[in-house]
């Protein structure tokens, strides 16, 4: 098979994706960009107000994870994590 027969549109991982943003949040691991630090996101801290949320390091204090909400959509950023490791429910 050639590459371009394996290549699919964004809605062929619907699956994994319903996944992945249905699961249980504060026990993914978050692995810091900045000092290397791997926490549960329930460990990082919180800055925010009605407009959105900021998750830092405790470590470091590097901003892992900004949401802010707009009118029309809620924006994500995790850009201050390299890595966000999600438990596998047991089967």
């Amino acid at each position: 098979m050639q590459p371009e027969e394996l290549r699919l549109d964004g809605n062929a991982a619907a699956g994994t994706l319903r996944e992945v943003f249905a699961a249980e949040v504060t026990v993914m691991l978050a692995t810091c960009a900045g000092c290397g630090a791997e926490r549960p996101m329930g460990a990082l801290l919180e800055y925010g107000d009605g407009m959105g949320v900021i998750l830092r390091c405790p470590g470091c204090d590097r901003a892992m994870l900004r949401v802010a909400r707009t009118p029309e959509f809620v924006r994500v950023d995790a850009s201050g994590m390299s890595l966000l490791a999600i438990p596998r429910a047991a089967e």
